[in-house]
């Protein structure tokens, strides 16, 4: 029945959202994408940038992983799904604006701070790939005062390592210098719709009103 229900959506794209925009689709199989901005958020399916940010079809290039994690640049011949995607955007499509975006209540980043897998079933990947952000949990760990909210924290600091790593790359981190790439860090609370901000001058996150 769910798949049903994901068809009769689709037959109202077709009829609707669409068709009124039939014309900006077909200009966008002609002459390709240039999107707006490059945003690597959590594939959680509460978090959604296009909706969060009242984007349309082709503005967003958005590439999502477990707890929005970027890896540090590792050219070392393996797979690595959203580096060559952040290659693809920077590199190919010249996106001057690269977002890392987390949310509250992440799985991921829970499991990481308990130092446990997400779910009993996920013991192959998952916990592989939230170690690359075992010093997030280590600074929380280390310097949060004992009644602090650790969860939101190490949200917080996760999208903090992100955007380090995102400077590790030296085509990202040549354009930064230049000028061309511009970072930000952004929260979002699922509960109240609230959009917090990386204010780079003191680190610190701060509600977008």
């Amino acid at each position: 029945m769910n798949i049903e229900r994901l068809l009769d959506g689709y037959r109202r794209f077709r009829a609707t959202n669409f068709r009124a925009a039939r014309e900006l689709y077909e200009r966008l199989a002609a002459d390709g994408q240039s999107p707006r901005a490059l945003i690597v958020t959590c594939c959680d399916s509460r978090v959604d940038p296009a909706m969060i940010t009242d984007s349309g079809p082709g503005e967003l290039f958005v590439i999502r992983n477990v707890a929005n994690v970027v890896p540090p640049f590792t050219p070392d011949g393996k797979h690595h799904g959203t580096s060559a995607a952040l290659e693809f955007g920077v590199m190919g499509l010249g996106i001057g604006d690269i977002i890392v975006l987390g949310h509250a209540q992440c799985g991921g980043v829970n499991a990481l701070l308990r130092g446990e897998h997400a779910h009993a079933s996920t013991v192959d990947f998952v916990g592989t790939w939230m170690a690359l952000a075992a010093d997030a949990r280590e600074r929380v760990i280390e310097n949060a005062p004992a009644d602090a909210d650790r969860q939101l924290l190490l949200e917080y600091e996760v999208v903090k390592l992100s955007l380090d790593n995102l400077r590790s790359f030296p085509w990202i981190r040549e354009r930064i210098d230049d000028g061309r790439v511009r970072l930000h860090g952004w929260h979002f609370g699922i509960a109240a719709g609230e959009l917090t901000t990386l204010d780079a001058d003191t680190g610190e996150f701060r509600l977008l009103v």
